[in-house]
């Protein structure tokens, strides 16, 4: 396959991967810590809500940003033909950019803001190419 083809795919196929397993961890939060009086199909439903919040209530959303992370920075890296790290942390950089966006918009406690743009972006996705590039050694 074309190289850049595949790249390009490693990005889709990361973004795509890592959206899904952080929406069925939000989904999955949703379950264990129901918020009374959230539609969870409504933004404004959140930004009403989020401030007055404990912090249980912010666990299963930075497992979520984390985990997606890490799992579509591992895809993207696996797929990839060439400088893994490379595409491990372009979709880090995708899901950092939506987590701001997302903080912007629904804006949580500062505590959780900073945990979540320092921790859970970044440093997840360059796990996620350096779990892939030791799979891809052995």
């Amino acid at each position: 396959m074309n190289p850049i083809i595949k790249n390009i795919l490693a990005v889709i196929g990361g973004w795509s991967g890592g959206s899904f397993v952080n929406m069925s961890l939000v989904e999955i939060g949703n379950k264990v810590f129901p918020i009374d009086g959230l539609d969870p199909n409504n933004l404004e439903s959140y930004a009403a809500i989020f401030p007055s919040l404990s912090a249980k209530y912010f666990i299963f959303p930075f497992i979520a940003h984390a985990l997606g992370t890490l799992v579509g920075s591992f895809v993207a890296a696996m797929i990839a033909a060439e400088h893994k790290m490379r595409y491990a942390l372009i979709v880090g950089g995708v899901f950092l950019l939506g987590g701001l966006a997302v903080n912007y918009m629904i804006s949580g406690p500062v505590w959780f803001t900073i945990i979540d743009i320092l921790f859970a972006y970044i440093p997840m996705a360059w796990i996620g190419g350096m779990l892939a590039k030791s799979r891809a050694n052995n």
